[in-house]
C-alpha cells in the first residue's frame, strides 16, 4: 500500500510520511529548538554534517525525526507534496548542506520466489529537499522521457526546468535506471538457505550489508531505529517505511504444469522458476574504474546468482518443495587495474602489487567465502596465450597454492579449516576450448571436468507442509512447518576478465547440471520448454549484469538464450563491443562518481547523522577515554631518492651504502617502510616521453629488493616485500615493507601526474601512492620537476599543478593526509655564480649556500610547498657531477652546483632523524636519504564499539528515552550534557540554562518569586534605566490601591510611561559614596544628567550607579510622596568603587552571604533589578 507524502512549509519545513496507523515526520530545524512529542512518539534530531570540516554542528542544516501515532499527530498546514506516490524511504543524504529525502515513486513486482514473497523493481524514485523548497519544481520532471534501449543508451536527459538541474539528478538517473530491487515481505540480501526457516522475522538488522545498497543513505534511519522501544521498533518495521535495496537481477517465470511430469493437481499456485543476482557493493563501480581487489578482500564485480524453484503441491499432501542453488563470480583476487583506450591493445593490465604483499588480502577474500558457503571451486576463464591475461592467470595459481585451503604441497601444512581440501582450481581457456567447428556448445565439456565437484556441492532442498506446524503461514492461512533436507556444501567461483560474458555462459551451464540433479533427485522431469526458459532467464541476467559493470549487453547472449550463434548475434556483439570502447572512455568516470556518492564513498562526505544528547554524551566520553582502546606506536620509514641519469651500470652495484647506511641505528637500519624514489630511470629521449616502459623499473625493483633482503638477512632483520611501484615513464616510485607489517598496510593506491610539455609529456611530473598504515594516513610523492637554472616559477607551476591536480580514488588529493613525503629531483639551483659556489663548497659554507638555494628562498616567501619543512642540509650539493667521479661538472657547460635531489615532509606525527647523500659514482647526481620516526594510530575498533554500547547503554539508562511525556517536554537537553571546562583554567562553557559569570551555579534566568503575597512587581520600573529619555519635570504619578480582601482580584496600576519620571540626578563621583548613604539630594535641585552608559556583558550594577541612573521614587502606607527618595532596591555588592564602569561580581563567602540575605530578589537579564513594592489600599 502507498504511504502518503505530506509536506508542511511554516514555521519550519516539514516532511510527513504517513501509513494507515504511524506517521514519520522529519522537521528542518535551524536552531535545533528542544524536541517535543505528545502521545506514543519517538524522536531525535538530525543534523546534516558539512563536508567542510570548519563549518560546525552549529551552521550546519538540522532536522527533527519523529514516529507518531496517527492519532497524535496535528496535520494542520499539511498539503500533499506530490502527484506521484510514495512506495518507501530509501533514506538521507546531503548536497551542498541541503538534507534530501529519498522516495520510491515507481516499481513493479518481479518475482515471487515463495508465496507470499514478492519483489519489486524501482522505475522511478524522487528526492525532497528538507530545508529549501526551490527543488519542488522539479518533482514532476521525469529523469529519462525515453527508455533505455537493450544496449543501454540513454536516449534522452529528461524533462527539467530550463537552466537549472536538481543536485540529486544523476542519483535519480542511476536509481530509476532498472537494475534496483526491493522487497517489503522477507530479506532479499540473503539466500533461501539462509533464510529458509525463519520466513517469519523481518529484521532489518540481520540484512547482509554487502548486498544492501542504500546502506549508507538509510543509516541514519537505522541509528534512529535503533534506540526505539521493541514495541515501536516492531511498528515502525510493520509499516514498511524503509526500504532496503539490491542491484542486480531478479526474475521469476512461471512454468505451466504441461511443462512438468507432475500428476494433475488442483487448481492453484504454479511452479516458478526465480534467478536472483546479488551484486555486492563493496568495491562497487564501472569496468575500468574497479578492478581487482581491496585490503579487505573485497574484489570488483562480486556477484552472487541463485537459482530457486518453487513448487507448492509436489506431492498428494499439497506440501511444497523449494530448490536453491547458489554460485558466484568476481573479479581476480589481486590488486590490479586496466586502463582505458580507444584501441584494444591500450587497454594494458598491470599488477599493482607483489605476491608476498598481495597474500594476506587474498586469503581474506577467500577465507570469507568459505566461511559462507563451504568449499569453494575456482574455475578460471582466462586466456593462457593472451599477454595480461595469462600474467594474471599465473598470480592467480600462485596465490591459490599457497592459500591456508588448499590441501596438497605446503598449502596442506596450513590448512586451518578441515582436513579435506576446502579450495580446488580449473583452468579453463574458454576462449581456446571454443574455437573449433562446435563453437561455444563445446563449452559444455566443461561440466565432464567439475562434476565431482558439483556432486559433493549438492544443492540446498527443503520442503513446507502444512500437517505440522508453527513456523510460517501459507497465503491459504493455513500453519505450515518447514525442514530441510539438503544442504549445499560448496560454492562455484567463476571468473573470467570482467566477468561478464565468459562467465555468464559457464554459470548457465553450471545451474543446468545442478537444476538435473534436483529433477534426479526428486524423479521429476521438465520438458524442452523449461530448459528454454531457463536460458531465456540467463540470458536477461548476463544483459543486465554487463549493462551494470561494462555499459551495454553481454556479450555472447544470443548464444546463452538460443544454444545457437548465428550471424546477427556476432555482428550484435561487434556493436556492443564498439559501445562499450565510447561508454568506458567517455561516461564512466561520472557514473563512478555517482556510485560512489550513493556508497557515500567520497572524500568529505558524510552521512546525515542523529543528532542525540545521550550520544553526543558518548562521543565525548570515548574521546576522554580514547586510551582504553587505541594507542600510538612508533615506526620507521626510510626515505631515499636518486636521479639515475638513465645509467644501468649500478644495478648490480652494492646498493646497501645507500639503502642501508652503517652509521644508523638498528630500529633506523630495519625500518617499517622503505620509500625509494627514481628519476630519469630511462633516457628521456623524444620517443621514450609519450609512453612508458615498466622493463627498466623491474630490473631496478628486483635490485632495491635483494639489497634489502641481504641487509636483513645479514643482520638477522625481517626480509622485505614490494608493496606498490608506479612509474610515470622517468620517474619511479617504489615502496617496500617488512613481511611483519603487511597486515597494518591498507587501501594502497597510486596515482600520476604529468607536468611536460603542458601536461602532454611525461618527461616531467609526479608519482603518487597512498596508504593507510593502522588508522594513520600516509602518502608519498616523488616528483621530476622542470629544469634550469631560472627556471624556479615554472618549477613553482610544477609543485601546484601537482599538489592540486594529482587525484586519488574518490576525488582524494594530497593534502588528505596526516603525513605526507615528497622525494625527488626538484631542480632547485642556487642562485649564485658558479665559482662561488665551487668555492664556498671547497670551504664548507654550505649555510651561505643554503641563502641562496632557490628552494629555501621560494619556501619562505611562500610560493613553493607551504607547510612543509626540510631538515638542515649538512652534505654538499649532490649534482651535477661527472660520472664516477667526485668531481663537479667539468664539461663546456660547467653545470652550477645545486641541491637538486631533496627529502620533504609535512606532518605531525612525524619526526625526522637522518638526511644525508652516499657516494655512489655511477650517475651525474648523488642518492640522497632521510629517516624518520611516525607515530601512528592503532584503534581497536571492537574494544570501541563495545565501549561506545556500554556507555550508551548507562547513560540511557540514567537520563531515560531521549523525549518523555508531555508533561516533561520543557527538560533542556543540556542536562544531558556534561559541562566542563574546555581546557584547564577556563569556566565551564556558558548555555541557556546557565553563565560562567554567576557563581554557585546560579541559572542565567530564574522564575522570580514574590517576597509575600502581598507584593508585585513594581510596573514603573525600567527595563533599561539607562536608556530613559531626561525629563524636564516629574509629575506625581498615580497611587496603588490596596487589594480589599485576600480572594479579590489585584488592581494594578496604569502602564508604565518613562515620560512622566523626574529628571535624572546629576552622577556622583566615588567620594560621594559616604554622604550618599546618609542623606539624599533635594528632588529640586537635581541636576541634568550626563549621557548614558552602554553596559557590557555581564552588567551588575553597583549601588552608586543604580542610584545615578534611576531617579528615587518612595512608596508610603498613604498616598506617594513625589520626589521623596525610597530605600534602595537590593542589588548585587561590588567590589571596589564605580570608576565609570560596572565591576564583576565577586567569587567569594560575602557575595554568597549577601546573596542568601537577598533571596529571591535576582536581576533581569534585561538589566535594571527587580524592585518589590507593597499593595496599597485604594
Amino acid at each position: 500500500m502507498p504511504l502518503e507524502l505530506l509536506i508542511k512549509d511554516h514555521p519550519h519545513r516539514s516532511i510527513a510520511l504517513l501509513t494507515p496507523s504511524h506517521a514519520l515526520i522529519l522537521r528542518n530545524s535551524p536552531s535545533l529548538p528542544a524536541v517535543q512529542s505528545s502521545g506514543n512518539s519517538s524522536s531525535a534530531s538530525i543534523p546534516e554534517r558539512i563536508n567542510d570540516p570548519s563549518s560546525s554542528p552549529a551552521s550546519a542544516p538540522k532536522c527533527i525525526i519523529e514516529f507518531l501515532d496517527l492519532a497524535s499527530v496535528d496535520f494542520d498546514g499539511y498539503r500533499s507534496l506530490s502527484s506521484q506516490p510514495c512506495l518507501g524511504t530509501l533514506g538521507l543524504i546531503t548536497f551542498n548542506q541541503h538534507v534530501f529525502l529519498g522516495v520510491v515513486t515507481s516499481a513493479r513486482e518481479v518475482a515471487s520466489v515463495r508465496p507470499g514473497e514478492g519483489v519489486f523493481r524501482i522505475n522511478a524514485v524522487n528526492f525532497h529537499c528538507l530545508t529549501r523548497a526551490d527543488f519542488d519544481d522539479f518533482l514532476d520532471s521525469e529523469v529519462n522521457s525515453y527508455p533505455v534501449d537493450s544496449d543501454g543508451w540513454d536516449q534522452g536527459r529528461g524533462q527539467q526546468p530550463a537552466g537549472a538541474e536538481h543536485p540529486c539528478f544523476a542519483l535519480k538517473k542511476l536509481l530509476s535506471g532498472g537494475t534496483f530491487y526491493y522487497s517489503r515481505d522477507f530479506d532479499l540480501t540473503n539466500r533461501l538457505q539462509n533464510r529458509s526457516i525463519d520466513t517469519a522475522n523481518f529484521d532489518i538488522d540481520n540484512f547482509d550489508p554487502s548486498f544492501l545498497w542504500n546502506s549508507y543513505m538509510i543509516h541514519p534511519l537505522l541509528r534512529f531505529r535503533s534506540h526505539l522501544s521493541d514495541q515501536e521498533r516492531w511498528e515502525l518495521d510493520a509499516s514498511h517505511i524503509l526500504t532496503s535495496t539490491i542491484r542486480g537481477f531478479v526474475e521469476s517465470l512461471t512454468i505451466p504444469p504441461s511443462l512438468t511430469s507432475a500428476e494433475p493437481r488442483s487448481a492453484g499456485l504454479a511452479t516458478t522458476l526465480t534467478l536472483i543476482s546479488r551484486l555486492s557493493c563493496r568495491r562497487a563501480g564501472t569496468r575500468f574504474n574497479s578492478r581487482g581487489m581491496d585490503d579487505d578482500g573485497h574484489v570488483a564485480n562480486f556477484v552472487e546468482t541463485e537459482t530457486v524453484i518453487w513448487d507448492p503441491y509436489h506431492d498428494t499432501q499439497n506440501a511444497s518443495l523449494g530448490f536453491s542453488y547458489c554460485q558466484i563470480r568476481g573479479s581476480i583476487p589481486i590488486f590490479w587495474e586496466q586502463q582505458t583506450g580507444l584501441l584494444p591493445n591500450q587497454q594494458k593490465i598491470q599488477i599493482t602489487r607483489s605476491p608476498e604483499a598481495t597474500q594476506p588480502a587474498f586469503d581474506k577474500h577467500i577465507e570469507s567465502i568459505a566461511l559462507k558457503y563451504g568449499a569453494i571451486h575456482v574455475i578460471n576463464l582466462l586466456s593462457q596465450t593472451k599477454s595480461g591475461e595469462l600474467e594474471l592467470s599465473s598470480r592467480l595459481k600462485h596465490h591459490i597454492e599457497r592459500s591456508p585451503l588448499t590441501t596438497g604441497g605446503p598449502g596442506e601444512k596450513r590448512n586451518t579449516l578441515g582436513d579435506s581440501s576446502l579450495l580446488r582450481a580449473t583452468v579453463y581457456d574458454f576462449h581456446a576450448e571454443t574455437k573449433g567447428p562446435s563453437g561455444y556448445e563445446a563449452a559444455r565439456l566443461i561440466s565432464r571436468i567439475v562434476e565431482p565437484s558439483a556432486d559433493a556441492f549438492g544443492f540446498f532442498l527443503m520442503e513446507s507442509s502444512s500437517r505440522k506446524s508453527n513456523h510460517g503461514t501459507n497465503r491459504r492461512g493455513q500453519k505450515e512447518a518447514e525442514f530441510v533436507m539438503l544442504q549445499q556444501e560448496g560454492v562455484f567461483r567463476t571468473n573470467c576478465l570482467d566477468c561478464l560474458d565468459r562467465t555468464n555462459l559457464v554459470q548457465g551451464i553450471l545451474s543446468k547440471m545442478a537444476i538435473e540433479s534436483f529433477l534426479q533427485q526428486t524423479s521429476k522431469t521438465f520438458g524442452h520448454e523449461f530448459w528454454i526458459r531457463h536460458s531465456s532467464l540467463w540470458a536477461d541476467n548476463g544483459d543486465a549484469l554487463s549493462k551494470i559493470y561494462a555499459g551495454t549487453g553481454a556479450l555472447k547472449s544470443s548464444f546463452t538464450r538460443t544454444g545457437k550463434m548465428s550471424l546477427a548475434g556476432a555482428f550484435a556483439d561487434a556493436r556492443k563491443s564498439a559501445a562499450r570502447i565510447y561508454i568506458n572512455n567517455f561516461t564512466d568516470k561520472d557514473k563512478q562518481n555517482t556510485i560512489d556518492v550513493l556508497l557515500g564513498r567520497l572524500v568529505g562526505q558524510n552521512s546525515v547523522y542523529l543528532y542525540d544528547p545521550v550520544n553526543d554524551f558518548v562521543t565525548a566520553e570515548l574521546s576522554k577515554r580514547v586510551s582504553q582502546y587505541s594507542h600510538e606506536k612508533n615506526i620507521h620509514i626510510y626515505v631515499g631518492t636518486f636521479n639515475l641519469n638513465g645509467q644501468t651500470s649500478g644495478i648490480n652495484d652494492d646498493l646497501s651504502q645507500w639503502l642501508c647506511p652503517p652509521f644508523l641505528g638498528n630500529s633506523q637500519l630495519h625500518p617499517e617502510l622503505v620509500v625509494v624514489g627514481f628519476q630519469e630511470i630511462v633516457q628521456l629521449s623524444p620517443q621514450q616521453i609519450m609512453s612508458t616502459d615498466p622493463a627498466r623499473m623491474q630490473l631496478w625493483e628486483k635490485a632495491v629488493l635483494r639489497a634489502l633482503n641481504s641487509h636483513a638477512k645479514a643482520t638477522g632483520g625481517e626480509e622485505y616485500v614490494l608493496l606498490r611501484g608506479g612509474q610515470l615513464v622517468g620517474a619511479a616510485l617504489l615502496i617496500y615493507v617488512k613481511t611483519s607489517a603487511i597486515g597494518q598496510v591498507r587501501n594502497v593506491e597510486g596515482s600520476l601526474k604529468k607536468t611536460g610539455m603542458s601536461g602532454v609529456a611525461g618527461n616531467k611530473g609526479a608519482v603518487a601512492i597512498r596508504m593507510e598504515y593502522a588508522n594513520t594516513r600516509l602518502c608519498f610523492v616523488t616528483a621530476h620537476l622542470a629544469a634550469g637554472f631560472s627556471n624556479y616559477e615554472e618549477r613553482n607551476r610544477d609543485y601546484r599543478t601537482i599538489a592540486h591536480g594529482l587525484r586519488f580514488q574518490r576525488g582524494r588529493t594530497i593534502d588528505d593526509h596526516d603525513t605526507v613525503i615528497w622525494l625527488g629531483d626538484f631542480n632547485y639551483r642556487i642562485g649564485l655564480p658558479d665559482e662561488k659556489v665551487r668555492k664556498l663548497v671547497e670551504l664548507g659554507d654550505l649555510q651561505t649556500l643554503y641563502d641562496n638555494d632557490q628552494l629555501n628562498l621560494q619556501m619562505i616567501a611562500g610560493l613553493a610547498f607551504p607547510y612543509f619543512s626540510e631538515a638542515k642540509l649538512t652534505f654538499d650539493p649532490t649534482y651535477k657531477y661527472d660520472i664516477g667521479t667526485d668531481s663537479y661538472d667539468t664539461s663546456e657547460k660547467a653545470r652550477i652546483p645545486a641541491w637538486c635531489d631533496r627529502v620533504l615532509c609535512r606532518g605531525k606525527n612525524l619526526r625526522q632523524l637522518s638526511y644525508n647523500t652516499t657516494p655512489l659514482r655511477f650517475s651525474d647526481h648523488r642518492p640522497v636519504y632521510a629517516t624518520f620516526r611516525c607515530a601512528v594510530s592503532v584503534v581497536d575498533e571492537v574494544a570501541k564499539e563495545k565501549l561506545s554500547k556500554e556507555t550508551y547503554a548507562k547513560r540511557r539508562a540514567e537520563v531515560g528515552y531521549l523525549v518523555g511525556p508531555e508533561e516533561d517536554s520543557s527538560r533542556d537537553e543540556d542536562d544531558l550534557l556534561d559541562f566542563e571546562p574546555i581546557e584547564p583554567g577556563l569556566p565551564p562553557p556558558s548555555s541557556n540554562g546557565q553563565k560562567w559569570w554567576l557563581n554557585s551555579g546560579m541559572p542565567a534566568k530564574s522564575i522570580v518569586k514574590p517576597p509575600g503575597p502581598d507584593y508585585a512587581p513594581n510596573p514603573q520600573r525600567p527595563a533599561n534605566p539607562s536608556n530613559l529619555p531626561p525629563t524636564a519635570a516629574t509629575p506625581t504619578p498615580p497611587a496603588l490601591t490596596p487589594r480589599p480582601s485576600k480572594g479579590s482580584p489585584r488592581k494594578l496600576p496604569p502602564v508604565f510611561n518613562p515620560v512622566d519620571l523626574p529628571p535624572l540626578p546629576a552622577r556622583l563621583n566615588t567620594s560621594a559614596r559616604t554622604s550618599l548613604e546618609t542623606s539624599r539630594p533635594h528632588p529640586g535641585k537635581l541636576a541634568k544628567p550626563p549621557p548614558p552608559i552602554v553596559p557590557r556583558k555581564p552588567v551588575v550594577l553597583s549601588r552608586d550607579a543604580q542610584r545615578a541612573a534611576v531617579p528615587d521614587i518612595q512608596v508610603s502606607s498613604g498616598r506617594r510622596q513625589a520626589h521623596t527618595p525610597p530605600p534602595p532596591p537590593p542589588k548585587r555588592l561590588s567590589t571596589s568603587p564605580v570608576t565609570g564602569r560596572p565591576a564583576l561580581p565577586p567569587r567569594n563567602k560575602s557575595w554568597e552571604m549577601e546573596n542568601e540575605k537577598r533571596k529571591g530578589l535576582m536581576d533581569n537579564d534585561e538589566g535594571g533589578d527587580i524592585e518589590w513594592v507593597p499593595l496599597q489600599p485604594a
